[in-house]
């Protein structure tokens, strides 16, 4: 089964734009975490991986149906949250999401040598526009601080600007691959 009435999405630059080190994305599994309408995971899924979505709404991705999909509705702040899996995914996405408590969790779902690819504001965001609570905003390096033992990809810190709508944001931006242990 194919995605069904999908709209048009456009992933992130990050992803779009990144030279990725494999040629195939076929059987590769993808974590879309706090996936909202899902565009990033989509993405992926239009490559053939296997993506797993998940947020505490999917109300965006009703019309989501794919066999390499999985759709899970899930409140990873609440107490009662499942746990993410351990070792499960080659890829991981986290965009415009923070919330710290959850950090080793990411971490540990990412298969040995996968990649973690991250993406969220930094404080200087809180100056222009929203978010501006502290909870949901990296301070400097932190990024980069929380996977100091990944092997670095990409990185950047700083303000980035939409070609399209001329809107900028201030973001940290990760993509690591998680070091054999």
């Amino acid at each position: 089964m194919s995605v069904i009435h999908a709209p048009i999405v456009k992933a992130a630059a990050l992803i779009t734009e990144f030279a990725w080190p494999v040629s195939r994305f076929d059987g590769l599994k993808v974590l879309d975490l706090a996936c909202g309408s899902g565009r990033n995971g989509l993405w992926f899924l239009a490559q053939g991986a296997e993506v797993t979505f998940i947020d505490r709404d999917l109300s965006a991705m009703s019309h989501i149906e794919h066999v390499n999909a999985r759709k899970y509705q899930w409140d990873l702040e609440a107490e009662a949250a499942p746990s993410l899996p351990i070792e499960e995914y080659d890829i991981v996405l986290v965009f415009n999401y923070l919330h710290r408590p959850l950090l080793p969790q990411i971490a540990k779902a990412v298969k040995t040598e996968g990649l973690i690819v991250y993406e969220t504001f930094t404080t200087q965001q809180a100056e222009s526009g929203r978010p501006r609570n502290p909870d949901f905003l990296l301070t400097e390096n932190e990024l980069k601080s929380v996977f100091a033992n990944w092997q670095p990809l990409h990185y950047f810190e700083g303000r980035l600007c939409d070609p399209q709508s001329t809107h900028s944001s201030y973001k940290a931006q990760l993509i690591a691959r998680k070091p054999k242990t």
